[in-house]
């Protein structure tokens, strides 16, 4: 199986519509992780997608189209140390289910 990319999406909401928001963000399949946070951003998400094509199309088709969302930064996630996709022998595990 190959390995998808992962990619951490920090989004500034505009706060009225936090609930709104966040249920159009619950409905995005390619969204493995969904948090409502304190700090810089107001949601934090993770992402997944089969390559950076896809990962543009999540993001300006999909994510940027929720009214409420007034801009987002993104991370790629290069490598995986420690967490629910890595099996503890060095090496990283395929980020797919």
């Amino acid at each position: 199986m190959m390995a998808r990319m992962l990619a951490f999406v920090d989004i500034f909401v505009d706060s009225p519509s936090m609930d709104e928001v966040v249920d159009a963000l619950k409905r995005i399949p390619n969204i493995e992780e969904l948090y409502e946070v304190t700090g810089e951003f107001d949601v934090v998400t993770l992402v997944s997608a089969t390559d950076i094509e896809e990962f543009r199309d999540i993001l300006k088709n999909r994510i940027l189209k929720i009214k409420g969302i007034k801009s987002t930064v993104s991370a790629m996630v290069l490598y995986t140390h420690k967490g629910p996709r890595f099996n503890g022998d060095a090496k990283p595990r395929p980020s797919g289910r």
